[in-house]
C-alpha cells in the first residue's frame, strides 16, 4: 500500500492506461454518441415533418435553431456549475435532461411546442459535451490525450451518421415521432449504468482540496494501485483560489488564448450546422427520395469520425494548433469544391465525406485542444464557454441556411460562402500559438 505524497499528473503520465481508464473513454464516447443522435436528429426529420405540418424553410428555421440555443445556454451554465460541484454529477443530469425532452418532441402537436422542447434539450445537450470532454481529459496521460479525446469525439460524429441511418428506416415505418421518441429513450435507460460505473475526476477533487481518503478510494478504482487513506495528492496548478471560474478566462494572461479558441469554434460550428441541417433538405428538393439524401448527408459525419482520429493522431506528435489549422484550410477547399459541383453529381457522396474528414476532424480537435489552455478551476468553463460561444455560430448557421435557400440563393452559392469562415477559423487557431506568450502562470497539463 502506497503512501506519502503523490502528484496526480505525473501518476496518470508514468503508467500505462488503465482498463478502468478505457472504461471511462468507453462511458465518455457514449455519452457523445447520444449527443449526437439527439443534435442531428432535427435534421434528418425535418423534410418529412415540415411536410406534414405544412410549413416553409424559413418559417422552420427557429425550429431548427432552438436547440443551438438551449446548447449555448446549457454550456454557459453548466460549465462554472462543474467546476464548483464536480463534472460527474453535471454530465449524468445533462443525459437525463436531454434524453427526457428529446423523448417529449415526439409528442409535439405544433411548431411553437416542438421549438421549446428542442430548446429544454439543448441546454441538456449543451452541458454533456463539455463535462464529458474535461472529466476525460483529466484522466488520461499527456502522451495519447489529443488522439484518446478525439476518439471520444467521434462518439458525435457516429451519432450524427447513426441518427440519419435510423431516420432513413424508422420514418419510412414509424414516422417522425418515431425517431425522437427513440433517440430520446436511449439516453434515460443509460443513466442508472452511468451513475454506477462513471468516477469523479480526480483533478477535480485535489484542486477543490476534497478529503485525502476521497481522493484515495478513487485514484485506487482508476489506476489500480492500493493508495493508503491517508495519501497526500497534489497537482500542479496555478493559483487561482478565490477567483470565480468564469473570471479566470480572462486573467492571468488567459484572454486571448480565449478570444481565439471561441473565434476558432464560433466558424468551425456555423459551417458544420449549415451544411449539416440543410443540406438533407437541397438533396431532397433535387428529386431524391428523403432516405437518400439522409444517407448522403450522414457521409459527412462518417468522413468526420476517421478525420477526428487522425488529426488527434497528429496533435500528439505536430504542433496542435497548425494541425487544426491545416484541417480547416482544407475543409474549407472541399466544401467549396462541393458547392462547385451539382447535387446529382456521382461525386456528391465523395465530396461530402472528403468535407466532413476535414471540417469535423479539424473542430473534434478543437475540443481536444481546448482542456489544456486553463487550469482545473476553470478547465470545465474554460471548454464549455468555448462550446456555448461557438454554439451561436451554430445558430447562425441554422438560421442563415433557412434565409438565404428563402431568398433564392443557389446551394452553390451558399456553400461557396462557407469557405471564408473556414479560412478564418484557421487563422484564429494558428494565432492560438502565441497565446502562452501572454499567460502568467504556465498550464501543467
Amino acid at each position: 500500500m502506497t503512501s506519502a505524497t503523490t502528484n496526480i499528473k505525473n501518476l496518470i503520465d508514468e503508467r500505462p492506461v488503465s482498463r478502468y481508464q478505457w472504461l471511462v473513454l468507453f462511458l465518455c464516447f457514449f455519452i457523445v454518441m447520444l449527443d449526437g443522435i439527439d443534435t442531428a436528429v432535427m435534421g434528418f426529420v425535418a423534410p418529412a415533418l415540415m411536410h406534414e405540418w405544412n410549413v416553409t424553410r424559413a418559417a422552420f428555421g427557429p425550429v431548427m435553431s432552438a436547440a443551438m440555443f438551449g446548447l449555448a445556454v446549457g454550456a454557459l451554465v453548466a460549465g462554472p456549475y462543474a467546476d464548483r460541484v464536480g463534472r460527474k454529477t453535471v454530465l449524468i443530469s445533462s443525459v437525463f435532461v436531454f434524453g427526457l425532452f428529446s423523448a417529449a418532441c415526439a409528442f409535439a402537436q405544433t411548431p411553437g411546442q416542438l421549438m421549446a422542447l428542442r430548446f429544454l434539450t439543448g441546454l441538456g445537450l449543451g452541458a454533456a459535451m463539455p463535462n464529458s470532454t474535461t472529466l476525460l481529459s483529466e484522466y488520461i496521460p499527456t502522451r495519447v490525450r489529443s488522439l484518446l479525446v478525439t476518439i471520444m469525439f467521434t462518439g458525435f460524429n457516429l451519432g450524427s451518421g447513426c441518427a440519419g441511418f435510423l431516420a432513413s428506416f424508422i420514418i419510412a415505418h414509424q414516422g417522425w415521432r418515431g425517431v425522437l421518441f427513440i433517440g430520446g429513450l436511449l439516453p434515460v435507460l443509460s443513466v442508472p449504468l452511468l451513475l454506477w460505473l462513471l468516477p469523479e475526476s480526480a483533478r477535480f477533487l485535489v484542486a477543490q482540496k476534497r478529503p485525502a481518503q476521497r481522493v484515495a478510494a478513487v485514484v485506487n478504482r482508476v489506476v489500480g494501485t492500493r493508495f493508503a487513506a491517508d495519501t497526500v495528492f497534489t497537482t500542479p496548478e496555478p493559483d487561482t483560489a478565490g477567483k470565480a471560474p468564469v473570471r479566470v478566462l480572462f486573467s492571468d494572461g488567459y484572454a486571448f488564448g480565449t478570444i481565439m479558441l471561441w473565434t476558432t469554434y464560433f466558424m468551425g460550428l456555423l459551417i458544420i450546422y449549415l451544411l449539416t441541417g440543410w443540406l438533407p433538405t437541397l438533396i431532397k428538393d433535387a428529386g431524391f427520395p428523403i432516405e437518400r439524401a439522409a444517407s448522403i448527408t450522414a457521409m459527412f459525419q462518417i468522413g468526420g469520425t476517421v478525420g477526428a482520429i487522425l488529426v488527434g493522431f497528429a496533435m500528439d506528435r505536430f504542433d496542435r494548433n497548425r494541425v487544426i489549422a491545416f484541417a480547416y484550410l482544407m475543409g474549407g477547399v472541399f466544401i467549396f469544391a462541393l458547392g462547385a459541383g451539382t447535387l446529382n453529381s456521382s461525386w456528391l457522396p465523395v465530396l461530402v465525406t472528403i468535407s466532413g474528414f476535414f471540417m469535423s476532424g479539424a473542430q473534434t480537435g478543437l475540443n481536444a485542444l481546448a482542456p489544456t489552455c486553463y487550469p482545473t478551476r476553470a478547465r470545465a468553463t474554460g471548454v464549455s464557454w468555448m462550446l456555448g460561444m461557438g454554439r451561436c455560430g451554430g445558430i447562425l448557421g441554422s438560421l442563415m441556411g433557412g434565409v438565404l435557400l428563402s431568398m433564392g440563393f443557389q446551394f452553390s452559392v451558399v456553400f461557396s460562402i462557407l469557405a471564408v469562415p473556414a479560412v478564418l477559423a484557421a487563422v484564429a487557431i494558428v494565432m492560438n500559438r502565441f497565446a502562452a506568450r501572454f499567460v502568467t502562470y504556465k498550464v501543467n497539463f
